[in-house]
Formats: structure tokens, C-alpha cells, sequence
């Protein structure tokens, strides 16, 4: 009896043993030095086709914004260097500046830049650098309505030897004489989207409407499948459901708009959790929240024939997800995810069978507006985060081997 006992011990110890290292993730993360300095936020995170990873974030010095952005190679962030500055910027948690590079001498950022008294009148103001960083005095508004109104959620992407914008725009939000109206009240009309190939000096190629009503202020994704670009955002029916839409530029010409899967999540207000896509050849993922039945979920779904097709979703949260999603393909295979749960920043590989391996806690910040927006990037086996630590009011970084 007491034999039977010992062994039914043991292998409930055993049992237990597996579980825990059933829950345990295989990643490490390693918390690096940041290149940002005090009162840092606003953090955006891109990789250049060399594997040359850039950081760009915000700074603000008394009533000045300054802008900055660093570079690393082999584990070393270059000491930044100031792009632009202004005291006439809006600067927003959701709608952070961006920054971009083609692998050889070519950088473009944006921000956005007030252009009347209204709260929500602003423009894409671009820069451009041809001498790998130096130099950011080529600077231009990427849309040319000429409105007092808000422009802004923008993605830029490298298109083979040129750059894929998108963005929101608010040219027919509002009217003659409205302009300064301080709030989404004086809206007149909606929220449209555009998209634009721009070459780096800052000479626009084509331009185009890709959706004619969208969310107000959710964030734009772009990615380039061997179709060529995609662009996935949040829509805005009649019957405000504002599920995730596709349209993929084929042949020379622009899809309509087409629903990623339908979450039928019905809401008379902008969430303010936009997707990300990315792609390897034509095989798509796609990550988003939704809180469609008021259950908050991140989902991630793959497409194999460029966003023609999707399977079905894959639920990734663990069950207090807040979103600020971010996705990037690992291989043909496999996506990591990285979302918010609560105040803590996860990331989790995803397959596109519908497997997932276990999360792994990033770092843990706080799901107020003033953290942000988690980002991450990879360069070689290594995946990069940056997010803002809302205690210190600062940018921190950290890399996961892959």
C-alpha cells in the first residue's frame, strides 16, 4: 500500500512538473539599454531590407516636440539624431510618427502638423533623407486637398524601388466655414481612405481613394504580397459595424473594399485599435481586436493567395485582451503576435494551422492612453520591442531570440 502511494506521488509531482513546463515560454527576454532620453514616448519600430532595425520616437523639451530616431546593427543603438522639431505638432498616443528605409541611402518619417485653430485640423507632413540620415530638410505634405481637417493614421511601406503610403483622410469631414470645429462633432461627411506611391524625393507617382467611409481613427496597415500592396483597416458601415477590410491593388488596379472575416462588432464610436498585416510572397497574416458579443479578443487569420482568401480565425489573447496589436511573419508558416493583456505586453507565435505556442510577457507597463502602442520588429533571428513605460514616461526596448 504505501508502494502504491510513493508512486501515485510521484507521478502526480511528475504531472504537475509537465504542466508547469507546459505553460513556461521558450522565449527570453533580454532588456536592452534605450536610445530615448526623459519624457520619451511614442515609439515606432522598422526594419530595412539589409536587417538595419530604426527606432523613432518623440521627446518633448518645455512646449517643443522633438523628434528623433536611432539605428542598430550588431546590438548597438546609434546615439539619435534629431530629425525635425516643432511647437505646432499633434501629437497623439494612437497616432504615432513613423519612420521608414529602403536598405541603401533612402529614410522618409512622417508627423503630423496642425494646419488651422480646429483640434483635429492637421496634415502628413513627410521628410525625406537621400544621405542615409543626415539630412531631413526635404519635407512635403503627402495629401493635397488643401482642408483644414484631420489626416492622419499613416503606413509607409518600401514598394520596389519607391514608397507605399496610406493614410486616413478627413477631406470630406467637414464643410466650408467648419474648419475649426474642436471635436468629431463637427464632422459632415466620413473618414476616407488613400493611398499613394511616392518616390524618395518626395514626388508623388499615383494616388488614389481605396475606401470612401472608414473608422475615424483606428491605424492603417500596409504590406506588399507578391501581388503587390494590401491594405487592412477598420470599416464603418451604415449600421456602424466596424469589422476589418482588405483591398489589394492586382494587375495595376484596386479591389473593393472586402471584409476580412466578419466580426459583426457594432459600435457608434472609434475603438482606437487598428490591425497589422504582413506577408511573405502571398501567404498574409493579419492580427486585430475586436469586442464583437462584449468579448474582447485578438484574432489572427492567414491568407495563402495575397488577401483573396482567408481561413479562419485563430483567437491568441488570454482572455483580458486590450489589443495594440502587432504582427510580423517569422516564415511561410508561422506569425508572432504581440498584443496587450491588461498592463502587460505579450507576444505569442502563431501558426497557421490554428497552433500557438505559449506567450511570453515582454515587459508590463500600464493600459492607460499614455503607454501606447507596443511595437515590434525583427531583424535576423531576433525580434525587437519597444514600448513606453508609462512610470518613467519613457521609450525602453528589449529583444527575444528567435
Amino acid at each position: 500500500m504505501n508502494r502504491v502511494i510513493f508512486v501515485l506521488c510521484i507521478s502526480i509531482l511528475l504531472s504537475c512538473s509537465n504542466e508547469k513546463k507546459n505553460t513556461e515560454s521558450a522565449y527570453r527576454v533580454n532588456p536592452q539599454e534605450s536610445p530615448a532620453g526623459a519624457m520619451s514616448a511614442e515609439p515606432y519600430l522598422f526594419t530595412d531590407k539589409k536587417g538595419v532595425t530604426y527606432l523613432s520616437w518623440i521627446e518633448k523639451r518645455d512646449s517643443v516636440y522633438q523628434f528623433y530616431y536611432s539605428a542598430r546593427q550588431a546590438e548597438q543603438w546609434t546615439t539619435p539624431t534629431l530629425i525635425a522639431e516643432s511647437n505646432n505638432w499633434f501629437v497623439n498616443w494612437a497616432d504615432y510618427p513613423m519612420i521608414a528605409a529602403d536598405g541603401e541611402e533612402n529614410l522618409v518619417s512622417h508627423v503630423l502638423s496642425k494646419s488651422g485653430k480646429g483640434t483635429f485640423s492637421y496634415d502628413v507632413k513627410m521628410f525625406f533623407s537621400n544621405d542615409g540620415g543626415k539630412d531631413w530638410s526635404n519635407s512635403f505634405v503627402i495629401h493635397d486637398d488643401g482642408k483644414q481637417a484631420e489626416h492622419g493614421f499613416v503606413t509607409l511601406v518600401p514598394y520596389q524601388e519607391n514608397l507605399f503610403v496610406s493614410w486616413l483622410d478627413g477631406r470630406n469631414t467637414v464643410m466650408e466655414g467648419m474648419e475649426n470645429m474642436d471635436d468629431h462633432g463637427g464632422h459632415h461627411g466620413s473618414m476616407s481612405l488613400r493611398g499613394a506611391i511616392i518616390d524618395y524625393q518626395g514626388n508623388k507617382i499615383n494616388e488614389w481613394e481605396l475606401d470612401n467611409k472608414t473608422c475615424d481613427c483606428c491605424q492603417t496597415s500596409a504590406t506588399i504580397t507578391a501581388n503587390g500592396p494590401i491594405v487592412v483597416y477598420r470599416d464603418r458601415s451604415d449600421d456602424e459595424i466596424r469589422d476589418m477590410s482588405i483591398v489589394r491593388l492586382v494587375n495595376g488596379e484596386w479591389t473593393s473594399p472586402k471584409t476580412v472575416y466578419a466580426d459583426n462588432w457594432k459600435i457608434a464610436a472609434c475603438p482606437v485599435n487598428g490591425p497589422r498585416a504582413d506577408a511573405l510572397g502571398n501567404t498574409l497574416a493579419i492580427a486585430w481586436f475586436t469586442f464583437s458579443d462584449q468579448i474582447a479578443q485578438v484574432n489572427v487569420i492567414f491568407s495563402t493567395d495575397g488577401g483573396a482568401t482567408f481561413g479562419k480565425p485563430i483567437r491568441i489573447d488570454e482572455g483580458k485582451a486590450i489589443g495594440r496589436v502587432d504582427l510580423l511573419m517569422v516564415d511561410g508558416d508561422h506569425a508572432m503576435v504581440s498584443w496587450m493583456e491588461g498592463t502587460e505586453i505579450k507576444a505569442a507565435k502563431v501558426n497557421r494551422d490554428g497552433s500557438k505556442e505559449n506567450s511570453v510577457v515582454i515587459a508590463t507597463s500600464s493600459d492607460s492612453r499614455s503607454s501606447g502602442f507596443p511595437q515590434m520588429t525583427k531583424s535576423g533571428d531576433e525580434l525587437i520591442f519597444a514600448w513606453t513605460d508609462d512610470g518613467e514616461k519613457r521609450v525602453k526596448v528589449a529583444s527575444v531570440k528567435l
